[in-house]
C-alpha cells in the first residue's frame, strides 16, 4: 500500500488565484477577453482557460487592438502598457498582484534616491521574465538585471548600489547575491560604511519564501516526491531544486502523463507538491495517476 499525499502548502499563491478568478469572471460574461502573455506559467492551466475563450496576445498584438478588454496578469506591466491601452481605448482588467504593485512603487522611489547619489539599481531576477520587465520598466530600464553571482563582475563598486529581487526568486539565491555585493564593495571601498553605500531590499514574496522551509520538511517525509510545475515557472525551478537537494528521488513533471511507473514501484509513500503557479486540480490528477499505477487508493484530505 502506497501513501499518496498532496502538499497542503502547495498550489496557487493569492496573486495567481486572484488573476485567474478575474479572468473566469470576465469569461463567464461571454465577452471576448485577451490576456497579455500567459496568465500563469503553467501550460495546462493556460489551455484550460483558452478552451473557455481566453485569447493570449503579446505586446505587438496589443498595439494593434482597439475597443476591447485585455487582462493584465499577476506579474504586472511597465507604464508603456497602460499608455498603449489608453491610446487604443482598451479596457484593462488589471490583475497585477498587490505585492508586485507595491514593489514597483518601491523601485521607482528608490531609483530617484540612488540616482541622486550617483549610484545604480540592481534587480536579482530572470532576464526577460514578465515581472522583471515590469519592474525595470518603472525606471526606464535603467536597472542592471542579474541572474547569477558571475554577472556581478560587471558592476561598478565605487558607486552606491541598491538591490531588489523578483518576488518569486529563491531566498538563498538572494542572500548569495547580497553577500557577494557586500564583499565586492568592501574590497573596492576599504573604508566604506556599507549602510551608506549599499541598500539590499529582500523583496521576495513571503508566501513564496515561506514555501522553502515548508517544502524542506515535506521532501524528506516521502520516499518519492513528484513536483508538478510548468517548465517556464521560475518559482517552480527554484522549489524543485529544494526537493532534489534533499530527496534524490524527486521528479519534475508538468502533468500526470509524464510519470514513469518505475519511479514508484518500490515506494511506500509518494508526496506531490507544486509551484505557486500549479493548480490544485492538476496535482489531484497526478495523485489519481499514482493511485492507478500503484493500485493504492488516493484519499483527498
Amino acid at each position: 500500500m502506497v501513501k499518496i499525499t498532496i502538499d497542503k502548502n502547495s498550489g496557487y499563491c493569492f496573486g495567481v488565484e486572484y488573476a485567474i478568478d478575474m479572468a473566469e469572471n470576465e469569461l463567464d460574461k461571454g465577452e471576448t477577453l485577451y490576456c497579455l502573455g500567459d496568465i500563469v506559467h503553467n501550460s495546462m492551466e493556460v489551455s484550460r482557460l483558452a478552451a473557455k475563450g481566453l485569447i493570449v496576445i503579446d505586446n505587438e498584438a496589443l498595439a494593434n487592438l482597439h475597443d476591447c478588454k485585455v487582462l493584465i496578469r499577476a506579474h504586472g506591466e511597465p507604464p508603456e502598457t497602460y499608455k498603449t491601452a489608453l491610446q487604443n481605448n482598451i479596457e484593462l482588467i488589471d490583475a497585477s498582484c498587490p505585492v508586485v504593485l507595491k514593489l514597483q512603487n518601491r523601485v521607482k522611489h528608490e531609483f530617484d534616491r540612488i540616482q541622486a547619489k550617483g549610484g545604480h539599481m540592481v534587480i536579482y531576477g530572470q532576464k526577460g521574465h514578465a515581472e522583471v520587465i515590469g519592474l525595470n520598466g518603472q525606471i526606464n530600464n535603467q536597472a542592471t538585471v542579474v541572474t547569477s553571482v558571475e554577472e556581478l563582475d560587471a558592476l561598478d563598486y565605487s558607486k552606491p548600489i541598491s538591490l531588489f529581487s523578483q518576488t518569486t526568486k529563491s531566498t538563498q539565491g538572494f542572500q548569495k547575491i547580497r553577500s557577494t555585493i557586500e564583499q565586492k564593495i568592501t574590497d573596492a571601498q576599504t573604508d566604506a560604511d556599507l549602510a551608506e553605500v549599499f541598500d539590499a531590499n529582500d523583496s521576495i514574496c513571503r508566501q513564496v519564501s515561506n514555501r522553502e522551509p515548508q517544502l524542506t520538511q515535506f521532501a524528506t517525509e516521502y520516499d518519492v516526491v513528484l513536483f508538478v510545475s510548468g517548465k517556464k515557472s521560475s518559482n517552480g525551478k527554484a522549489l524543485f531544486s529544494v526537493c532534489k537537494n534533499l530527496n534524490t528521488k524527486s521528479y519534475f513533471i508538468e502533468n500526470e502523463t509524464e510519470i514513469e511507473p518505475e519511479w514508484i514501484q518500490s515506494a511506500q509513500s509518494v508526496g506531490i507538491s507544486g509551484a505557486t503557479s500549479t493548480p490544485m486540480w492538476l496535482m489531484e490528477k497526478v495523485a489519481h495517476r499514482v493511485s492507478e499505477i500503484s493500485g493504492s487508493p488516493y484519499v483527498k484530505s
